[in-house]
């Protein structure tokens, strides 16, 4: 190591010592309360999830902790009623977790306090002071979420080829039927979509990576007006590139060109990564039914936005 890597790791824990002093991170409860950091992050993702609800193993994934030590925190916030637990609808081995209405107002005074004591930080600050502390910050932000993601593998998006459509019946009804529980009934469904797929007025994309297919998402007829997305998938391996956020580009793209004013789509509650995606793309939630699938609970959605 030389002695310029050495400076430099030296002034980054430097102001990592002075930043955790100057938020509180250092004091026995952040922000005058009886929680730690990693408890009021958690209380943050809690209150900010969609629907409210997460699923306690996607929420160990997103910060990245010991399952141990989440569900130490977990019990906590049970125990101090700011959250309820209860198996997932669609699968029982699945636990859910949500706020309470005390931790929901527990979350939002922790929020206000926090957005107060940044403004008081400011406060103290002149325009140009502030200007360039969060330039700065916004510039730490930037780099090291560069350095921390994952290197970027190219992919092909393409229209579908001679065996790509049995490709996504095989690949829905796979991991459908594994991940959810969904039966030959479901795959049967996606063959009939699929068996509709018109190359005359509707479209169609395959994600690749190294000649192989990875995703896909095709764009159909409804009326004169609507178009629809269907079938949007991405093999587990794939995930975490933006392939889904891509597809649904494509998408999206080519409905406005065809001319429709709309575009709608089905899916299940419990598909909340690409619940995520639809929302970020612009779509909202029109309507929901209960239902249920080889013998599974789980709730139908339709989702829709204006193009």
């Amino acid at each position: 190591m030389n002695s310029l890597t050495e400076a430099r790791i030296s002034e980054i824990r430097a102001f990592n010592r002075f930043y955790t002093k100057v938020i509180g991170v250092l004091q026995i409860g952040m922000l005058d309360s009886p929680y730690s950091l990693t408890e009021v992050r958690v209380l943050f993702e809690l209150a900010n999830a969609e629907g409210l609800v997460l699923e306690a193993g996607e929420l160990r994934r997103m910060l990245d902790l010991d399952a141990g030590y989440l569900s130490r925190i977990l019990t906590r916030f049970e125990s101090d009623g700011l959250l309820a637990k209860e198996r997932c609808s669609t699968d029982a081995r699945k636990q859910v977790v949500r706020l309470t209405e005390a931790g929901a107002a527990t979350f939002a005074r922790l929020d206000l306090r926090q957005s107060e004591q940044i403004g008081a930080l400011l406060d103290g600050l002149s325009e140009q002071e502030q200007s360039r502390l969060t330039e700065g910050m916004s510039s730490i932000r930037t780099v090291l979420d560069k350095a921390s993601s994952p290197a970027r593998v190219p992919y092909v998006i393409r229209p579908p080829r001679t065996g790509d459509l049995g490709w996504v019946v095989w690949r829905h009804g796979t991991l459908y039927g594994k991940d959810y529980g969904w039966g030959l009934e479901f795959e049967k469904l996606v063959a009939r979509i699929v068996g509709e797929y018109d190359p005359e007025k509707d479209a169609g994309w395959i994600a690749e990576i190294d000649g192989a297919p990875v995703g896909s998402v095709f764009c159909v007829h409804k009326d004169e007006t609507t178009a629809q997305l269907r079938m949007l998938l991405v093999e587990p391996s794939a995930r975490g590139l933006g392939l889904g956020r891509r597809l649904v580009e494509e998408c999206l793209r080519h409905a406005r060109e065809s001319g429709y004013k709309r575009i709608m789509l089905w899916t299940r509650d419990s598909l909340v990564s690409a619940r995520r995606i639809y929302q970020a793309a612009g779509f909202t939630l029109d309507s929901e039914e209960k239902s249920v699938e080889n013998g599974v609970d789980v709730v139908e959605q339709v989702w829709s936005r204006d193009l």
